[in-house]
């Protein structure tokens, strides 16, 4: 494939997988780490690994892992203790904000609160992604998926103090 053809299949990917990499990005922004920032670092980390990428997992799930993995590597490269994400940038970061009830913004708010591995998890079962899919972008057993995944929702419920 030549480069003009691998740039054209490349542009293509992220116009039909970009809704992925903003939820990630969403999901890990900060004062620190703004979301353009995010968004162009994991495009950027995509376009590299793009020649490498063998097809052993679907483009989505590869998409996702390098999404994480840019976001977690940008938590980790801030000097700073990360803050935590004020409710009017929070409103903002959420897609069609107005259409979204009391209870999911909150529930939004409380994820932001999660450690970052949780956060992964929570917003991949959001997505609907299964055990395995989980596993296989974070890296982590099936079984360590479903731990992680009950204690984080055993986390979210005692937060809201439900």
């Amino acid at each position: 494939m030549d480069k003009i053809d691998l740039e054209n299949r490349f542009i293509e990917i992220i116009r039909k997988n970009e809704r992925i990499i903003y939820k990630v990005c969403s999901f890990y922004f900060s004062d620190e780490l703004p979301l353009s920032d995010l968004y162009q670092e994991t495009v950027c980390n995509l376009w590299t690994a793009f020649p490498k990428f063998r097809n052993e997992c679907t483009i989505s799930t590869w998409i996702y892992r390098i999404a994480l993995n840019t976001c977690v590597s940008g938590l980790r490269k801030e000097t700073r203790q990360p803050k935590g994400m004020s409710a009017s940038a929070l409103y903002e970061s959420l897609p069609a904000p107005e259409d979204m009830s009391e209870q999911i913004k909150e529930m939004y708010r409380l994820i932001h609160q999660l450690k970052t591995m949780e956060k992964a998890i929570i917003l991949l079962y959001l997505e609907e992604k299964s055990y395995q899919e989980i596993a296989d972008i974070t890296g982590l057993t099936v079984s360590n998926v479903a731990t992680k995944l009950k204690r984080s929702k055993e986390k979210l419920k005692q937060m809201s103090n439900l």
